[in-house]
């Protein structure tokens, strides 16, 4: 296939995940050469694809049979709104000008939090809707469908995205995008840093390490990765254990709720001691409950707490829950890439680890829509790090 059949670009002139995913993909042009990205006096955005000045010959056909992958983050100083409006319309530049296919990359899926309306055939969940749910989200508009349907009226057809938790979202994106919605598993690069990086160089040799889903909702990912982790484990000399422990939420009084092993877990309270526990989930606004959780551990004896998430908020009240001496390390990807700003985490730099995750999207792209890969070896993802975190090695290891 023609290198050039699938072209890399983005709605915003600076974001650097999206020159990432082409540099890696093997795009060898700068996206500024693919797309000219305008803005008329009046406000208006209007993006242009970039042709041959003089000809004439194939005027509106200059993208004609090829493959435009649009890469999305929320970065910088425009907001969610303003970028899915700019990804409608590159969209639609690409399509009105012979596009065969238009791909949305958007680790980090956008109005996805409001993945049900107020009525019961408004988001399709794993459960029955009650009628305190559907009141949550009286007079408000069913936003998830809308998103899905304007960018498939833009001329979306598939929609890549990274660790989408909502069943609603993924049912509502399956169909309208007739199954080409796309919803990337971190699990692979988790279980990979592990493997490299701590199993069989654990502080306590011998009681292994404790995969922990905070509430129900994060248990089939903790599966996931706990399967992964044993598998990659059965190839070490000294095999170490991979338990799981899934954690849920009980009342003990009218106005408090305590966090402890559910009654299903494999393992329960008293097998945590001693354990270097990691801690899995999709994404974190808050950190409240995070925090809590991370707390029961470290007073059942808890090794070590690390807190893994792949959509990382940083709000001031998640970097105040998040500095809880019961968190010792926090890992995420960089799907919001604000995320690697050191001076936006303060405190939280000492613990904090990013997976730049723009290989492992290059790569999907590649295998699953054609085109070129910048080959490499090493794992799908780079560690960032800051040199104030204790784990922090010279740049040939882990880098700045």
């Amino acid at each position: 296939m023609d290198p050039a059949s699938v072209i890399i670009v983005n709605s915003v002139s600076d974001d650097p995940f999206a020159i990432d995913v082409a540099h890696h993909f093997g795009q060898t042009s700068e996206i500024s050469d693919q797309i000219s990205l305008k803005t008329f006096a009046n406000t208006e955005f209007c993006p242009r694809f970039i042709s041959d000045e003089d000809g004439t010959a194939n005027i509106g056909h200059s993208l004609d049979g090829k493959t435009v992958a649009i890469v999305s983050t929320c970065c910088g100083n425009d907001t969610r709104n303003a970028l899915a409006m700019r990804n409608f319309l590159v969209a639609r530049a690409a399509k009105d000008n012979g596009a065969a296919r238009v791909i949305l990359v958007e680790p980090d899926l956008y109005y996805s939090a409001q993945d049900r309306g107020p009525r019961l055939e408004h988001g399709e969940t794993a459960s029955a809707r009650d009628r305190k749910d559907l009141k949550k989200f009286d007079g408000q508009p069913f936003s998830a469908r809308l998103y899905a349907q304007l960018l498939h009226t833009s001329g979306v057809d598939a929609v890549v995205t990274v660790h989408n938790h909502s069943i609603a979202v993924q049912r509502l994106f399956t169909r309208e995008l007739d199954n080409q919605f796309f919803n990337l598993s971190p699990a692979e690069l988790y279980c990979d840093y592990f493997t490299r990086y701590e199993l069989g160089h654990q502080d306590t040799a011998g009681e292994g390490l404790l995969v922990c889903a905070p509430d129900a909702g994060a248990t089939p990912f903790a599966r996931e990765i706990r399967a992964g982790l044993d598998a990659a484990a059965s190839h070490l000399l000294i095999k170490p254990e991979i338990g799981l422990i899934t954690m849920c939420k009980v009342r003990s009084g009218e106005r408090k709720v305590a966090i402890t092993a559910a009654p299903d877990s494999p393992t329960q309270m008293k097998g945590i001691r001693g354990r270097n526990v990691i801690v899995f989930d999709d994404m974190v606004r808050t950190g409240n409950t995070i925090m809590q959780c991370c707390e029961v551990l470290k007073e059942a004896g808890a090794a070590r707490v690390t807190f893994v998430v792949t959509h990382f908020h940083s709000s001031d009240e998640v970097k105040e829950n998040l500095n809880s001496q019961a968190i010792d390390q926090i890992i995420t990807t960089n799907t919001l890439p604000s995320i690697l700003n050191r001076d936006m985490q303060g405190r939280l730099r000492k613990k904090m680890m990013v997976l730049k995750i723009e290989k492992w999207i290059a790569s999907f792209l590649h295998a699953t829509f054609g085109g070129t890969l910048r080959v490499s070896d090493g794992p799908l993802y780079a560690v960032d790090i800051s040199s104030k975190n204790p784990r922090w090695q010279p740049p040939n290891h882990l880098q700045e």
